[in-house]
């Protein structure tokens, strides 16, 4: 009887793998089932607690399909936590050639993953085993988590797996029982369940251990989280495509999470309106202002948590070079929800061309808006030197000393005459600066090895041409008046991108899966996968709002929903609640994260793409719309 139940239900997920129906199938029904197949996986061995992987800033991971299926729903999970390398299995190897291959990979990687799924027939067989040496001296050199996917047949044959230091069994073949299978091997999923008959000679009916999850991200269909699927992708996919054919961008993507699992990752478009290059999940995104809550924010939490940093304090008492200006006594509370009466932004391109006066918010800026070729002495050379090493574009090097009068300049700017909320990006020009005087090491490294890496989130850069093609970066605008180029994998603020691309105000650039996975630390009080970030009273601290009396709806660095919805002001949906909190970009990036109903929104477009003058974004209501869509589609 037993048996006959785990047939149907192996055929039922086997039927859910294809989306034409999935999309039919009662949500109640989905839910169910996967609930199913997450139960029925069986951790049968965890020597040294090897699982569920953690270090994810130093581990380097191998992936071995010994059925040589290639982008596998198992390989696609696993990539989505760590960069996966997916070495190719040489054949037909004697023992000793084995040995030295895995020699070889041994040097390459700390673990390595091994799937194994079930053979149909006697005949299939010399293939299923033509690797039988190399996993065994694979496992010989490195740890290996081995996981095996249907009846357990190649128990019967791979006597080697019993070498492995942990091993996952799925007796349920299909993409959710594989992709459950990668979530648990990095602690997002847990693990408890038990063999329903013996497995070969080693493990016997009723074996299984036992695995709490680790809290990382999950990857569900929406039914699993309470949200109707029909509903979430019909909704979606019709206001973005809705925005591609009225010209607000080429292409866009959309990540909807609930309650810590992705329910929903989609592309839509091309990078650009030729329509050569289809946006993927993949594609890498310049976050514009999403940088405020990505760089210089989660540092400054993370010191004011630890009590290393009071937001009280005058400014001045974090960058000296305040003292004795008009903004020695802003206090970083006032300063970080835009209440300090600081100038809303300065253009500081304008003032390296000829013709105009000394500071950049001089008037005479305003007749001069284009770039006439004729920049002032000592500010651009056409090669790199020791004088000129900031690279701004193509063929286009910035004065060493520029940075300096930049922030000078911030330094001397004026304060705006009426108190009040004043949305400006000159404080966040300042992290870089502040952070390493209070961490002890340079800002970018500091952010990659104290969140960016440990969280998995590896795409989350600035400048990212030094790991990235531009085949899998998406381009912004073509840049007519100062750069005279396409914004193309570097920065497209010009303040940024004379700070040679590094800014807490712009300069980050990222793929969705990974800012996925800082707004759900966010969303998590500080914790991801198991490890403390940022203390929870930090994060409370900073995404309430700050200056409610005076009529400021922000919290310190996070925008959040106005006290009174209003559309025609609004970018987040209606339902949103008041302890929700986000972010916008220029460029036309989006997230907001909703801790009450558990929902997170994250939208990339590209709607500078070729001119910021392009305001359809706006006109079609895109992101408010788009965000009330995830809250309609929740059904409990």
């Amino acid at each position: 009887m037993q048996n006959i139940k785990n047939l149907l239900l192996a055929g039922l997920c086997a039927l859910l793998t294809m989306p034409m129906l999935s999309a039919q199938t009662p949500g109640d029904t989905i839910a169910r089932l996967f609930r199913a197949t997450e139960q029925s996986l069986v951790l049968l061995r965890n020597e040294g607690a090897l699982l569920p992987l953690q270090h994810l800033d130093s581990l380097r991971v191998a992936y071995y399909d010994l059925n040589d299926q290639k982008g596998s729903a198992m390989e696609k999970t696993l990539a989505k936590y760590t960069v996966l390398e997916t070495p190719a299995l040489p054949e037909g190897l004697s023992a000793g050639d084995a040995a030295l291959w895995a020699d070889q990979q041994a040097r390459l990687y700390d673990v390595c993953v091994v799937a194994l799924r079930d053979v149909a027939g006697d005949a299939a067989l010399p293939g299923y085993l033509k690797h039988q040496f190399l996993l065994r001296a694979l496992m010989e050199r490195r740890p290996v988590v081995a996981v095996t996917v249907g009846t357990g047949r190649a128990w019967e044959f791979y006597t080697q797996l019993g070498l492995a230091r942990a091993s996952i069994h799925c007796p349920m073949p299909g993409m959710w029982s594989e992709s459950l299978a990668a979530q648990a091997v990095f602690g997002a999923v847990g693990l408890n369940g038990v063999l329903e008959n013996d497995l070969g000679a080693t493990f016997k009916r009723g074996h299984g251990l036992r695995m709490d999850a680790a809290g990382r991200l999950r990857y569900s269909p929406p039914a699993a989280v309470g949200m109707d699927e029909q509903y979430l992708r019909d909704s979606v996919a019709a206001i973005v495509r809705q925005g591609i054919a009225g010209g607000a961008y080429p292409g866009a993507q959309v990540l909807v999470a609930r309650h810590g699992h992705v329910v929903y990752h989609e592309a839509f478009g091309f990078h650009t309106y030729d329509n050569v290059r289809p946006v993927t999940t993949e594609d890498i995104y310049d976050f514009a202002s999403v940088t405020k809550i990505t760089t210089g924010l989660p540092v400054a939490m993370k010191l004011y948590g630890e009590g290393s940093l009071d937001l009280d304090a005058p400014w001045s008492k974090y960058y000296p070079p305040f003292k004795r200006t008009n903004k020695s006594d802003l206090t970083l509370r006032s300063i970080l929800a835009h209440q300090a009466r600081l100038m809303a932004w300065i253009p500081f391109w304008r003032g390296t061309l000829e013709g105009n006066g000394v500071n950049p918010w001089e008037p005479d800026w305003q007749g001069n808006m284009g770039n006439t070729g004729r920049f002032k002495p000592r500010t651009f050379a056409a090669q790199q030197s020791k004088a000129y090493p900031v690279l701004v574009a193509e063929n286009l090097w910035l004065h060493k000393k520029y940075k300096s009068k930049m922030l000078k300049f911030i330094a001397q700017s004026p304060l705006n005459e009426k108190p009040g909320y004043v949305y400006s990006d000159l404080s966040f020009y300042f992290w870089p600066e502040i952070a390493p005087r209070l961490t002890g090491t340079e800002f970018e490294t500091y952010l990659k090895k104290t969140f960016y890496e440990p969280l998995g989130a590896f795409t989350l850069t600035y400048n990212p041409l030094r790991y990235f093609p531009h085949s899998r970066i998406v381009p912004t605008e073509r840049d007519t008046f100062f750069r005279m180029s396409l914004l193309h994998g570097r920065v497209h603020d010009e303040g940024a991108a004379m700070l040679g691309g590094v800014s807490g105000h712009a300069g980050l650039f990222g793929a969705a899966n990974d800012l996925a996975k800082l707004m759900q630390m966010y969303l998590n009080k500080g914790e991801y996968g198991g490890r403390r970030y940022i203390a929870a009273a930090a994060l409370e601290e900073f995404t309430r709002c700050a200056f409610c009396g005076e009529g400021n709806h922000r919290g310190l660095g996070f925008d959040r929903p106005l006290a009174a919805y209003d559309p025609a002001r609004s970018y987040t949906a209606r339902s949103a609640s008041q302890a929700s909190f986000g972010h916008s970009g220029y460029t036309g990036t989006f997230t907001w994260a909703d801790p009450e109903s558990g929902l997170l929104l994250i939208f990339f477009s590209n709607r500078v793409y070729p001119t910021r003058d392009n305001r359809e974004l706006y006109n079609l209501g895109i992101r408010p719309r788009l965000h009330q869509a995830l809250y309609d589609a929740v059904r409990e």
